[in-house]
């Protein structure tokens, strides 16, 4: 089936267009995934929706078709996902450094995204430069969680099909919902920090995280990336089971700072590994609002896993 009559829903400008339902999502990304569409077709999706916008239901049925074509991860252990799809442009990359920080703490951290950016500092770039491994596969991801180490995969290894649309950016110049569905991408019950840059998506994203009973931490992020500013702690909301939870959530800080962290003055590759090196083994202090996210992620952990066990269990 061609996907014609769904571009013409979601082609018609930002006024006009019409939102697909969550079934007709799902056949669309199936069929572009699949690589069942003429490059035409493929252009006039990710122009349309760029313009138009995903609603909740598009982005539920594209994440399941997304999800369906995602190699198995492993399960049985907390697990915190981070995707990772911008990099830096102007702070250092501090990803790294959250999956290192939870790692630490015995939590299963699984890192994913593309590996190069000719503008941006990416993650893999810098776990390379931490003498981190890159996984291909998921013996790979459970013998770095079996080091205590947080393990990086590439989105190509992950999800092929989703890569190659990914890819689609550098022929038109613009993302497409492929970016979004991959910040999206979850494993079983696992733990997703979702991140967005502008505060409308925040919302949309609430609504989203809602409706798919989601467990997750959403948070504005820095420069795209999933970890808190170090300069500032943004706000922090905690989702279990689709649920808010504010005895989980972290509010933002308010007010003028007093006192700005000690941060590299260059965001390269070597010098934010070589940063993250010294925070992790302790010769600098980490940046609080980073703490406090590690904080929270552990305490939402810590009740997904009470909430998850069966009450006869929990009072053996």
């Amino acid at each position: 089936m061609s996907i014609a009559p769904y571009i013409k829903d979601i082609g018609r400008g930002k006024e006009g267009a019409r939102s697909l339902t969550r079934e007709q999502a799902h056949d669309l990304l199936c069929q572009v995934l699949d690589g069942r569409v003429s490059d035409l077709e493929l252009g006039a999706f990710a122009i349309a929706m760029r313009i138009k916008g995903e609603s909740v239901d598009e982005l539920a049925g594209f994440l399941q078709a997304a999800r369906e074509r995602c190699i198995p991860l492993p399960s049985g252990r907390p697990l915190v996902l981070l995707p990772s799809y911008n990099g830096a442009r102007k702070l250092p990359n501090l990803t790294p450094l959250l999956a290192q920080m939870l790692a630490q703490e015995g939590v299963a951290v699984l890192v994913h995204g593309m590996p190069e950016d000719p503008t941006r500092v990416t993650t893999a770039q810098v776990f390379q430069d931490l003498g981190l491994p890159l996984a291909t596969g998921v013996q790979d991801i459970e013998r770095a969680w079996d080091r205590q180490e947080p393990a990086y995969i590439r989105t190509e290894h992950l999800c092929p099909p989703l890569a190659r649309l990914l890819d689609v950016r550098w022929v038109i110049g613009l993302r497409n919902p492929g970016h979004t569905v991959a910040k999206l991408l979850d494993a079983g019950d696992g733990l997703r920090v979702v991140n967005y840059t502008h505060p409308e998506y925040g919302s949309m994203l609430t609504d989203f995280l809602q409706a798919t009973a989601a467990n997750a931490l959403l948070m504005r992020g820095t420069e795209g990336e999933p970890f808190a500013d170090p300069r500032r702690t943004p706000r922090m909301d905690v989702f279990l089971a689709g649920q808010p939870r504010p005895d989980l959530s972290v509010p933002a800080r308010e007010g003028v700072l007093t006192q700005l962290p000690l941060l590299p003055a260059t965001c390269d590759a070597a010098t934010t590994a070589h940063y993250i090196q010294a925070v992790v083994s302790g010769e600098k202090p980490a940046p609080a609002p980073l703490q406090q996210q590690v904080e929270c992620l552990l305490q939402a952990l810590a009740q997904q896993h009470h909430s998850d066990v069966p009450p006869h269990a929990r009072s053996a």
